[in-house]
């Protein structure tokens, strides 16, 4: 089935459901066109720091893009309000499949018939939360990185996805400095992620079973890469959320080993999810990035 493509994508609001570490980040990224951007989050503190966030950042991160220009950004927990009249909807909430299913039911209600509905899933493909939609002809996989340090981005059709829409999003994204990257099949994980999920595990096992520790394989990472370690990246996207990834890649694969996932475990029911609590694999964070 085809799609009727948004029009006067220049002139109508983002919408990003979900104010947390990557929430935040995807919404500074739209807001560098001079647009709006309106962030959702039930939480209302949430929703506020997001925004605070995006205002501090992107008059620098505009500057950066050619063509880049401060937009504006509001926060909302009121669903309806946040996606009127929005052209796209980036869905940026936690990685469990029966709330994707949730909301992307409340998002195809909702939203305007025209509006492209997105997922920023780093684990789920759409094709497993797409049995309460009408149109399944608009969803798809946009899987954002750390932007803006790391502005790769995943797009993966659902099955069901116009190609117009792809190839819009192709076109659109590198004015927001972001580069779309497309998976030509479907895919746990997508492209970089796999392979980023296998150097994770095995990060996460030798700390398991006592070989090394956080610290020096960062270390060692930095020495041998230049870049920043598995540990401190861990941190930053929030060991909650890295748990959640990797207990769906053990529902797809049970053969993968449990240490990496009872290792996280332990720091999450300690409190310590990482940058966003204070402490993590590391203690040294003062508040959340």
């Amino acid at each position: 089935m085809t799609f009727a493509l948004p029009t006067d994508t220049a002139t109508r609001p983002v919408a990003v459901l979900g104010a947390g570490t990557l929430g935040r980040r995807i919404a500074l990224m739209f807001a560098t066109r001079g647009g709006q951007v309106r962030v959702y989050d039930p939480a209302v503190q949430a929703g506020q720091d997001a925004r605070a966030y995006v205002e501090q950042k992107v008059a620098e991160v505009a500057a950066g893009i050619e063509g880049g220009t401060p937009g504006t950004v509001t926060a909302t927990t009121d669903l309806a309000e946040a996606l009127a009249g929005a052209w796209l909807v980036v869905e940026s909430v936690p990685e469990r499949l029966e709330l994707k299913k949730r909301v992307f039911a409340d998002l195809d209600r909702t939203a305007d018939p025209d509006a492209i509905l997105a997922s920023n899933s780093s684990s789920y493909p759409t094709s497993e939360f797409i049995d309460h939609v009408t149109r399944p002809e608009r969803v798809l996989n946009m899987h954002f990185y750390m932007p803006p340090q790391q502005p790769a981005v995943d797009l993966m059709s659902s099955g069901h996805t116009d190609r117009a829409v792809l190839d819009l999003l192709l076109r659109e994204l590198p004015q927001y400095g972001v580069l779309p990257f497309e998976a030509r099949r479907e895919s746990t994980g997508f492209i970089f992620n796999r392979i980023w999920a296998a150097i994770k595990r095995e990060a996460l096992s030798v700390v398991a079973e006592g070989v090394s520790t956080p610290e020096d394989i960062d270390a060692m990472w930095a020495s041998t890469m230049g870049t920043r370690g598995p540990f401190r990246t861990m941190d930053q996207v929030g060991l909650d959320v890295v748990l959640d990834i990797e207990n769906h890649y053990a529902a797809k694969n049970p053969n993968l080993p449990a240490g990496p996932r009872e290792l996280l475990r332990r720091y999450i029911d300690a409190g310590h999810l990482g940058v966003k609590t204070g402490r993590g694999f590391y203690d040294d964070y003062h508040q959340a990035d």
